[in-house]
């Protein structure tokens, strides 16, 4: 029996060649090669690593033995671009051209997806599959594509970091970025210290639920352990045998407390601290003086003999100077070097290292605050605070990697819907992720070449289960993989969904624990000369959307969805996608809120940040509120270090009771309710009242939505034309909080007015 598999009429077949990531160039092609017992296949040595697997993959997940003479040929083409290759599918024989065996490996795992997915397990029962003549040419776009993995705040088994690496190198990702060092736990053998392992590795407990849950509780368990030496030297030859490359992460001179409580002599007060219970920032950090740098020069000496990677990355994030401002030693250092304060110690901090790696024949990577005080001379830098630290480095012609947290962060909210596993806030929906471009658009052609490509970010803080990781990578590594391999112009997001959701397949063999979100449903609010409707789409084709507007939950009874729904007064909207015979994915559920200001005209003085323009100004008045745990979403708009003015145009003089917004304040995450709303009414007399309102009484950080309503006295007696809000941001974030030092994030949802 034979399977014919992805193999439909001609002028349909070009869209089935449906591999992740978008290969440069694909054609289907007239006739068939037929995979069986009789094939065989040849390579040299090389193409050794590249054919090996093609044969194992094929023979292990298969019955079909590759033992005959119709060849699979591996074929040296000097052409080639060291990443790319040419996969030629022809009657009798598939040819595999490349200039190395990184080439034909990305070939085979383009070939790979072009076969059923039971390969993945085991399970295909056929004793041939039918693979339709197919024409690929391709290469990437970036040479660094890469994923990260914190294993500092929970760890994971060697066999599920392996697992991850053969995820990435399916995706034809190159680089995995092993977090190893954190304030939490410290997670790699130096034989030289052992206490690194018997304090460093492990903390009395851990903290349970969200950070800003109030009051703090924890689980009252000892938790931690350590990769040993060999376990790494494991991973890494794994890794290499699938042309992915480990980069070690050993954090300096912040996020360093687990160390710190191993060594206290590393600090500057040289108390005794423990390993951090908690997320977040601390204060502990290491000391600039000549003990703590020969402690790092050995540990960095035991990891550059595991890893052979020319890139070493040093952290160099989130560093609260508040001890090195009060030790004499680091301000006699300041004035010894010449430095003009804790800023320029960092950078000699840093440039030291640096130094000795390059010595070493290595290069460092570090997190953008490297940036401040000035940059070491051969640094590369990854921007994660958004884009503004790849355009400073890339001006200075230094090389960039970009993840800013917008865009790359997987730790975030991937829905909204209310079932979600916790996460550490923000939201950054699929679309999202496939939309990125590495290429700021601020940096011209030469400049751009500094930018070597981008990462994917998985923070683990709430992430205590390898599942729980895979929810929150897949299928955003899908996107992410397009982002860096794929051409710019090939990219189509609804092509990219139903690649997605073929790809499910191979996902369900692989058990890998992925989220699926494909059956969401998104909604808008529509305004024109008619009045106001509401709009539904979901992305996968031939399903039905079915709606109820009263709160009940729709069945496959419900009124069918084939126009925008007429608002006319305030509604909660309940829909689903269904097929001929059931409900897809989960029920989406919006409230609109009809009140006097929804369609009303506003404008704001300054554009919100490009990573959070919510649904633009408009979203402010739509009568739909943003979550309240996912900032970032497009009801809530983002403003980052900006006093903001916003006038509502009531177009007509009418009695206005009350207003009501609120803004997010997850200090965690650099947002910060204002400090104060001046609130300016136009009259109908034109004349103005003025109100300005203090929010000190309201604010602490243990609020994360801070609401606020102004009522108008009804004795007042007026109409009101017009509405400006003026909120100033709420300034420098102060020391010993996450981001000190940094402009404050402003973020503003639903401006009501009753």
């Amino acid at each position: 029996m034979s399977i014919l598999f992805n193999c439909k009429e001609e002028e349909t077949l070009t869209s089935d060649v449906l591999i992740i990531p978008q290969p440069s160039e694909k054609k289907i092609n007239n006739g068939q090669f037929v995979l069986n017992s009789s094939t065989g296949i040849n390579y040299d040595e090389n193409f050794k690593v590249s054919g090996e697997f093609l044969k194992s993959y094929i023979e292990e997940g298969s019955d079909i033995s590759m033992e005959g003479s119709n060849q699979i040929s591996f074929i040296k083409d000097d052409a080639l671009t060291d990443e790319g290759y040419s996969l030629e599918i022809l009657p009798n024989t598939i040819e595999i051209k490349a200039k190395t065996d990184q080439g034909a490996f990305y070939a085979v795992q383009s070939l790979r997806q072009l076969l059923p997915p039971q390969f993945e397990n085991g399970t295909f029962q056929d004793d041939e599959v039918i693979i339709p003549c197919t024409t690929i040419k391709d290469e990437p776009k970036f040479i660094y594509r890469g994923m990260h993995l914190d294993v500092g705040r929970h760890m994971f088994s060697v066999d599920f970091i392996k697992k991850y690496i053969d995820a990435l190198a399916m995706l034809k990702m190159n680089t995995f970025h092993w977090h190893l060092t954190e304030d939490q736990g410290w997670r790699i053998e130096i034989k030289k210290y052992p206490k690194l392992q018997e304090v460093a590795a492990f903390r009395n407990e851990t903290l349970i639920g969200h950070y800003s849950d109030q009051p703090h509780q924890f689980d009252g368990k000892k938790y931690g352990g350590f990769y040993t030496q060999e376990e790494v030297k494991d991973i890494v030859a794994y890794a290499q045998n699938r042309f992915v490359t480990v980069i070690p992460e050993i954090e300096l001179p912040g996020h360093a407390q687990a160390a710190i409580a191993a060594y206290s002599e590393l600090g500057c007060t040289g108390e005794q601290v423990g390993v951090v219970t908690k997320w977040g920032v601390y204060e502990e950090i290491y000391c600039p003086k000549e003990e703590t740098f020969t402690f790092l020069e050995d540990v960095l000496d035991e990891v550059l003999a595991l890893f052979p990677s020319e890139y070493i990355h040093i952290g160099g994030d989130e560093a609260p100077k508040t001890r090195w401002e009060n030790c004499d030693h680091c301000q006699a250092l300041i004035k010894k070097e010449g430095l003009k304060d804790e800023h320029e110690l960092q950078s000699y901090f840093i440039s030291r290292i640096e130094k000795y790696l390059n010595g070493k024949g290595r290069q460092i990577i570090g997190w953008d605050e490297i940036l401040e005080g000035g940059l070491a001379p051969n640094a590369t830098v990854m921007s994660w605070r958004g884009i503004n630290g790849a355009i400073e480095a890339a001006k200075q012609h230094h090389n960039v990697i970009m993840t800013p947290t917008s865009h790359c962060y997987f730790d975030y909210y991937q829905s909204e819907n209310d079932n979600e596993p916790i996460a550490i806030g923000g939201f950054l929906p699929l679309e999202k992720v496939y939309s990125f471009n590495p290429i700021p658009e601020e940096l011209n052609e030469e400049e751009s070449k500094y930018v070597l490509g981008a990462q994917g970010n998985i923070w683990t803080e709430y992430m205590k289960t390898s599942e729980h990781v895979e929810y929150m990578a897949f299928p955003r590594i899908l996107a992410m993989s397009e982002v860096v391999w794929s051409k710019q112009e090939n990219k189509n997001y609804a092509d990219f969904v139903k690649r997605v959701e073929n790809f499910h397949k191979r996902l369900d063999a692989l058990n890998i624990n992925y989220a699926n979100h494909l059956y969401e449903i998104e909604g808008e609010l529509l305004s024109d000369d008619n009045g106001l409707s509401y709009q539904l789409q979901t992305l996968t084709s031939g399903k039905t959307i079915r709606f109820t507007l009263d709160g009940s939950e729709p069945t496959i009874n419900s009124e069918a969805y084939t126009k925008p729904i007429t608002i006319t007064e305030s509604v909660s909207i309940k829909a689903s996608v269904f097929n001929s015979d059931k409900k897809l994915g989960t029920t989406f559920s919006q409230d609109i809120n009809l009140h006097k200001a929804v369609g009303k005209k506003i404008t704001i003085n300054k554009e919100p940040h490009k990573s959070y323009p919510g649904s633009g100004a408009a979203g402010l008045v739509n009568g739909i509120s943003g979550s309240d745990s996912r900032y970032g979403d497009k009801e809530w708009l983002g403003f980052w270090g900006e006093d903001i003015e916003i006038t509502i145009d009531l177009g007509e003089e009418i009695e206005v009771n009350s207003i009501e917004t609120r803004f997010h304040n997850g200090n965690g995450q650099w947002i910060y309710a204002p400090k104060e709303i001046h609130f300016i009414f136009e009259l109908d007399d034109d004349s103005f009242l003025s109100n300005k309102v203090s929010l000190n009484s309201q604010h602490n950080d243990k609020v994360l939505i801070l609401d606020y309503e102004l009522s108008i006295p009804e004795d007042m007696n007026v109409k009101i034309k017009a509405i400006t809000l003026k909120i100033p941001n709420y300034g420098i974030i102060p020391e010993g909080k996450q981001g000190a030092g940094n402009k404050a994030w402003t973020f503003i949802d639903e401006i009501i007015v009753n």
